[in-house]
């Protein structure tokens, strides 16, 4: 759904983007995380064809970006980091004016559907110029949705929303996800990443590294379970550390920390050996490293 090869841009001589490669599957939800200044936004301007590409190329819906722009904007939703609404014009004007230049065929029912979907409907008359920076950032999701797109770009989608309407977008994100639209997404939130995002890309100006965020903690981190029991003793321990698939067995007051290629066929088999042992095991669970330590990692950063 969208592939770059060798994407390259710079502006007056300063790399922003150095030779992106990468691919992003039919109905994914694709997380593209860096810091501020990394080519994040400058990489979404190329894809969506607002600017051009010093080198490489890329495709979106199966067509190549400096070749088939028109038709590239025509099939993409953008969400970028401003708002960009007519502030004179209300909601639903502006849905209204975005829609025809889109084409859409029901524009008065898309118009409605997204202001209610978002909850901007009561307020449908009221010039943007009044609204609240949460409630311009729903009108604009609304306006990248208007024309039912079979890709998104979402640059920080939930940035300045309350809990509850960053919860509206979340759930819309997940239902496109289910009807099979392709979403980019950007963010600074790694929690919400964590949770939306089939795989992310770290990346900072140059490519870091790609995979879903589970496979990124097993990779950096391996997998580790506590097991707490009433009082962990040095024959305990021998115990496990006799076991041929444990592996960095440590005591953490009442707790074993294990290190284990295969918990759930493993774990059963440490908890016989402690029970056996003596030991009274109160509860069993999986460690789990955040995503933003897997972020900090990647970029090598404390």
């Amino acid at each position: 759904m969208i592939v770059t090869e060798g994407l390259t841009k710079r502006f007056n001589g300063t790399l922003a983007v150095d030779g992106l490669t990468l691919e992003v599957r039919e109905g994914e939800v694709f997380g593209f995380l860096g810091p501020n200044g990394a080519g994040k936004t400058t990489t979404v301007r190329m894809l969506s064809c607002l600017i051009a590409p010093t080198a490489g190329t890329a495709w979106v819906n199966g067509y190549q970006v400096g070749r088939e722009d028109g038709a590239i904007r025509r099939s993409v939703g953008i969400l970028t980091e401003a708002p960009g609404l007519y502030e004179r014009l209300s909601a639903e004007m502006n849905l209204s004016l975005y829609a025809r230049l889109y084409e859409v065929k029901d524009v008065a029912g898309q118009v409605e559907k997204y202001l209610r979907l978002l909850g901007l409907w009561e307020q449908r008359h009221q010039p943007t110029a009044e609204f609240s920076k949460g409630m311009k950032q729903k009108l604009a999701i609304a306006r990248a949705l208007i024309h039912e797109p079979r890709v998104l770009f979402l640059d920080e989608p939930t940035a300045a929303l309350d809990p509850e309407a960053a919860r509206i977008v979340r759930d819309f994100i997940e239902e496109m996800r289910v009807e099979g639209r392709t979403i980019f997404l950007c963010t600074h939130n790694l929690d919400e990443a964590d949770r939306l995002c089939d795989r992310i890309a770290v990346f900072k100006q140059r490519l870091i590294q790609v995979d879903t965020p589970q496979n990124l903690r097993q990779r950096l981190y391996g997998r580790k379970v506590a097991f707490r029991l009433k009082a962990v003793t040095p024959a305990l321990v021998a115990c496990v550390q006799a076991l041929p698939f444990a592996r960095e067995v440590q005591a953490d007051g009442n707790q074993l920390i294990i290190g284990l290629n295969d918990p759930e066929n493993q774990n059963p088999q440490v908890v016989r050996a402690l029970v056996e042992a003596g030991g009274d095991v109160q509860y069993v669970g999986e460690l789990r490293h955040s995503l933003e330590e897997v972020y900090f990692k990647l970029l090598g950063e404390p």
